[in-house]
């Protein structure tokens, strides 16, 4: 996504850049890592053979080609919520005044909605919508980073068509074209202090855009024997361009009106990519009430970061494409289902995804790091025709230290996000017909 970089004065500095993903309602960009929860059954598994465990239709989301293994018709209802803390303390390196900030990480509901249909022995068809990436940053306005970022969201909702067929009697493949509805917003402060002489309130500028990009999940199955299956699949990136004029209040600061101006801010594109994956999955019976599972991934956050617009108004100058050193990131997880009765499933699970950005490239517009996630969850079969499931996650990021000097004023912003952690609570009902 294209950041918004404004620096006039020498302590005015703005930075726009949405809490993505990553952390892009739950596919989301936390720590250079997708939220694969959206209130599935599978929330309870940290990803863990994702893409070779169909026992409802929120497979498509993960592997087009699992919905071979529904029968019948079969609906998924699904619920979630995301909480968690996100707080940044200064230290002695900091130069600048306000707040600490507060618990930056805003709570975000969730939901989705799946159904598949055998259309006969070989082939199925079906359909998803679930939220597919988004969390929300909302600092303290009068905090110390406030020249970097206030506000930032991005809520991303997929609908996906998906059709199903079974070559032979080990093979499956499916294709869902994908459909993603993405809004952004972001506010920050503007620093009207001109050249430090004057002591001004703050401006404020804010942008806000939706857009619809396009995308396909693809995937195969394949059956290795009577107790294994391995998964492959794949989703291709999604472009997003959100394009519209930023809103600029109370811009009192003469250098920082003429950068705007030059910005050309009656139609400022930014530029997003939802990047694309590859992901490697297995599911062993190990025994008739054990089932272990594993996954390894790969996600292109590298064609996410050298995008941005920058304008520096004491250099005169206009730079369009702001590196912001995105790498990219790798995925592992295991786990495991315990089916305790014909009634009751257990399942668990360990991830790990390494962190899209080095330590000296952190921003608190986008805090991202190494993250494990450890989660639980069960399965009740009311009867039938009707299971029921609740799922929890911790997703731990840790103590992550930023840095941020602004370019003209040699300005920091120095501190530490601790402790930080997402807490993601889901359930929903699967009905079959």
């Amino acid at each position: 996504m294209r950041p918004i970089r404004v620096c006039g004065a020498p302590t005015s500095c703005l930075y726009a850049l949405p809490w993505l993903l990553g952390l892009l309602a739950t596919d989301a960009v936390a720590g250079g890592i997708l939220i694969y929860e959206a209130g599935q059954e599978g929330n309870g598994l940290a990803n863990a053979g994702a893409a070779a465990l169909a026992t409802d239709p929120s497979v498509l989301m993960s592997n087009p080609a699992g919905i071979t293994e529904l029968a019948g018709t079969q609906i998924s209802a699904n619920a979630q919520v995301i909480l968690g803390d996100l707080s940044f303390s200064r230290d002695s390196r900091n130069g600048f005044d306000g707040n600490e900030g507060g618990n930056a990480l805003q709570w975000l509901p969730g939901s989705s909605f799946f159904v598949s249909h055998q259309l006969d022995d070989r082939s199925a068809i079906g359909f998803g919508m679930y939220g597919n990436f988004g969390l929300a940053l909302d600092y303290d306005d009068d905090w110390a980073g406030r020249y970097f970022t206030q506000e930032a969201a991005v809520i991303g909702v997929s609908f996906q068509p998906t059709v199903a067929h079974r070559f032979t009697d080990r093979l499956s493949v499916g294709i869902g074209p994908r459909i993603v509805y993405g809004y952004y917003r972001t506010e920050m402060a503007i620093d009207n202090n001109l050249l430090g002489l004057a002591d001004r309130p703050d401006g404020q500028l804010e942008y806000k855009d939706t857009d619809v990009g396009t995308g396909v999940n693809l995937g195969l199955l394949y059956t290795l024997d009577e107790r294994t299956r391995i998964g492959l699949a794949y989703t291709s990136k999604v472009r997003l361009e959100f394009k519209d004029k930023p809103h600029v209040r109370n811009v009192s600061n003469p250098i920082i009106n003429a950068a705007l101006r030059r910005l050309d801010v009656d139609d400022l594109e930014l530029d997003m990519n939802v990047p694309q994956t590859v992901l490697l999955s297995v599911a062993h019976d190990l025994t008739p009430q054990w089932k272990l599972l594993g996954s390894l991934g790969w996600q292109d956050w590298s064609d996410f970061g050298n995008i941005g617009v920058e304008v520096d108004s004491n250099a005169g100058g206009v730079d369009r494409t702001v590196d912001r050193h995105y790498k990219d990131t790798w995925h592992a997880s295991v786990g495991a289902q315990y089916q305790a009765t014909r009634q009751w499933r257990w399942n668990m699970g360990l991830g790990y995804d390494s962190s899209a950005v080095d330590d000296k490239d952190r921003t608190v517009d986008n805090p991202m790091g190494d993250t494990w996630r450890l989660a639980t969850g069960v399965n009740y079969q009311v009867d039938e025709g009707l299971d029921v499931h609740l799922a929890y996650t911790l997703v731990w990021l840790g103590d992550m230290d930023d840095e941020q000097t602004k370019r003209r004023s040699g300005t920091t912003l120095s501190g530490t996000f601790k402790d930080s952690a997402l807490h993601i609570i889901g359930g929903g009902a699967t009905w079959r017909f």
